[in-house]
This record gives C-alpha cells, structure tokens and sequence, in this order.
C-alpha cells in the first residue's frame, strides 16, 4: 500500500488560544449587555407610548367656535375628577363641568317644583383637565436656562481657550469645573434657593428657576465648548492674523462659525438634562397648581418673577403625591408621553440646526 500524504503544515496559521476565547466571551457579553439596555429602554418608551397615547387622544373634542377641535389634555389646565352617577348612568366631569351641571340639574329641578337631586360624587385629584400650564411653564425653563447658559459657558470656553494661559489658576478652574458636572441636582436645588429665591429676593419665580438650571448644565456646555474650540485647526487663527485681523475678529469669523456645531452637541446633552429636572425646580420654579398662564401679569417685570407648572414635577407630584387609582395612572402616562415628545421637538431641532451649520462649514 502507498503511504498517504499529509499537507504540509502551515507554521502562521491561526491557532486558537484562551486568551482570543476569553476576549470573544467578553466580547459577546458587552454586546448581549447593550442589546439587554436598548431593549429594556425599548420597553419603557413603548409602556408610555402604548398607554400615553390614549389618553392624548381621546383629548379631542370638537368647538362650536374655530378652529372647531381643540384637544382638553393639551390646551387646558389640571383639574379635580368627579365620579357620580346621574339617573342610572355613570359619569365622569371635571371641576368646572361638574359644577356647571350640578347648577343646571338644581336650577331645572326648582323650575319644575322638584326637590334638588342629591349628588354622590367621588373627586380624585389631578384626574381631569390637561397640562398646558406645564408644557408652558417647561418650554420657558428649557429656552431660558439654556439661553443663559450657553452665553456663560460659550464666553467662559472661549476665554479658557483663546486668551488664559495654562497655569495652575487655569488647571484648577477646569477641574472644578469636570467635579461640578458630577454634583447632584439636589444640591443646585439648595443652592438656587439660598442664593436667588432668599438673597436675591427672587422668591419662587422663572428668573430663579433659570439661573439654577443654567448653573446646573454649565459645566457640561463649557467642557464641550471648549472642546469644540480646540478641534478647530490652528492654522484658522495664524492665517487671520496673518491678514491683519484682531484676535477677536479671528474667533469670531474664523473660529466661532467652525465650533458651533460641537457647541449645539453641548446643547442638546444640557435640554436632555434641563427638561428633566425635577429636585431643583422644586425649590426654586415650579408651584403644584397655578392658575394663571405666566403672561398673564399687570408689568412686564412680573413675567420674570413668577412661579410656573412643569411638567416634571406635576408628574411628580400625581405619581406620588396623591392616593393610586386608574384615573391618575393615565394622565401619569399621558404627561409623560407629551414630555418626552416635546424633549424630543426641542433636542431634533437643534440636531437639525447643528447638522445644517456642519454641511455649511467644512475645512
């Protein structure tokens, strides 16, 4: 018999090792990890989807008056829920249209020489009405805190980046300012309270509410400014005072334009956090009822220093702060459906506007 040969053996072929199988079981854990966090975020969102979404919806109703549909959860204000039943039929009214009819049934019961029903109702707080004294109150949180804070941070990267010289003053502004995005909203809270509703005797109001979020997300809006500023090449700046231009000429036409974008990144992380708050708008902004919509004040300044509903803490107060049933599990859902809707409005805007100012300026 002839003998059989065997291929020659390849000396750089690949030979498994249990240090490549360990780093695939790593691997394959990280991976299973990130799938089991989307899919639990996947869960939540649509748990508040599924059982937000009724609840906005069935918050049509049709006017008699234009535009001829208005929706009561978004465009009117919280109310109490009245439970009764009237003539063999269970029904279900807010404050103001409980008390209407209740009115109506006497005054028609009198007319007709009848005795004044009597009405069993059972109420439940915070059951019936809508949120738009808080979706209002939120936007103007969101669009003032930012504004300010995006000014200070802006200005304070721009001056740590292009003017201050690295020293030990410099290093230790920047690490408290890296130890200040690390400290708890509760702690901005107590401090918005101390410094601007009792010093400044700014009391419960948006100007406080502002400063106090502002503050709270400037570390974040300052460390990504500045960053941004870095990524800009330094030939920029030498070609600009090469032509003559001044130093803040050069930052602002040569360098501000081109750092934007990562500028309106810090942006979107600060609304994220801004519009979620809830601890420091507690102390500082936000009031459990308020029955007058912000712009309506005799002055002008009294826009400014007055508190406002928000969405975070209304959802905070109905899940904890009042007795559980089914009534107040849908406007829980149905709140934060419309909060992380509008959050979202807000956040895709500003992905849109950096996107377009990064397709305009390129290098």
């Amino acid at each position: 018999m002839s003998a059989v040969s065997l291929p020659p053996v390849n000396p750089f072929a690949h030979k498994p090792s249990r240090t490549q199988a360990l780093e695939k079981f790593v691997l394959g854990a990280f991976r299973a990890a990130t799938y089991f966090i989307l899919l639990c975020g996947l869960v939540v969102f649509a748990d508040i989807i599924i059982k937000g979404v009724p609840t906005v919806v069935n918050g049509f109703k049709t006017t008699a008056q234009f535009p001829y549909v208005t929706n009561t959860f978004l465009f009117t204000a919280p109310e109490s829920l009245y439970v009764f039943e009237h003539q063999g039929q269970a029904m279900e009214m807010g404050d103001k249209d409980y008390r209407a009819f209740r009115e109506a049934a006497e005054a028609e019961a009198v007319a007709a020489g009848q005795p004044a029903p009597k009405f069993k109702a059972t109420s439940y707080v915070y059951s019936a009405g809508g949120i738009w004294p808080c979706i209002v109150g939120t936007v103007l949180l969101v669009i003032g805190s930012m504004s300010i804070a995006l000014v200070l941070g802006v200005c304070s990267a721009i001056f740590l980046n292009e003017y201050a010289k690295d020293g030990p003053v410099v290093r230790f502004i920047r690490l408290a300012i890296l130890n200040l995005a690390g400290v708890p909203s509760i702690v901005f809270g107590l401090f918005g309270f101390g410094m601007f509703v009792i010093f400044c005797v700014w009391n419960v109001s948006l100007m406080a509410g502002w400063f106090t979020l502002a503050f709270m997300v400037l570390p974040v809006v300052i460390t990504a400014s500045e960053e941004s500023l870095k990524a800009v090449p330094k030939g920029f700046r030498e070609g600009s005072l090469a032509l003559g231009a001044t130093k803040w000429q050069t930052i602002r036409k040569n360098v501000l334009p081109y750092a934007l974008p990562g500028i309106l990144t810090s942006s979107i992380l600060g609304i994220a956090r801004v519009a979620g708050e809830t601890a420091p708008i507690m102390f500082t902004a936000a009031y459990v009822v308020r029955d007058k919509l912000p712009w309506d004040v005799e002055k002008v300044g009294d826009f400014f220093f007055q508190g406002v509903m928000a969405l975070p803490y209304h959802i905070y107060v109905v899940s904890s702060k009042i007795p559980q049933n089914e009534y107040t599990a849908r406007v829980q859902y149905g709140t934060a459906f419309v909060f992380l809707a509008i959050v979202g409005l807000i956040a895709t805007a500003s992905i849109l506007l950096r996107n377009n100012l990064r397709g305009r300026y390129k290098w």
